[in-house]
């Protein structure tokens, strides 16, 4: 007996990431792409976008952090970034900087870093 085929709808065109995600959230994705022909790849030379660092914390603050984490059940190596990210992120709101915060990640350290004013002695 022969293969049926079926007729796959077309992918839309999209005018931002945003609008792609809010599709592929809400549309079953077997109706535009035929997943039996879907083959596994690899990316060998692909390179972390994090960065390794040493912090040290006092050892009441970690057990706080790894007890929330556990309550969460997740590592708490990813609950700290996550509490470090919002609290950057609120940092630049507070500051009322009307630049998108991406935009200040690809700026140098340097460049982003505002001096305090200095006190007269």
């Amino acid at each position: 007996m022969p293969r049926r085929t079926r007729t796959l709808k077309p992918i839309p065109e999209f005018r931002s990431e945003a609008e792609e995600r809010e599709f592929w959230e809400t549309h079953d994705s077997t109706e535009y792409v035929d997943w039996s022909r879907a083959q596994f790849v690899t990316f060998p030379n692909l390179k972390p976008s994090t960065e390794t660092i040493s912090l040290r914390l006092p050892a009441p603050l970690l057990a706080d952090l790894k007890t929330l984490a556990n309550k969460r059940d997740v590592p708490y190596q990813s609950l700290l970034k996550v509490f470090l990210a919002e609290r950057v992120a609120a940092e630049w709101r507070q500051a009322g900087d009307g630049e998108a915060l991406s935009n200040k990640r690809s700026q140098p350290a340097k460049a982003r870093r505002r001096r305090a004013p200095r006190t007269a002695k």
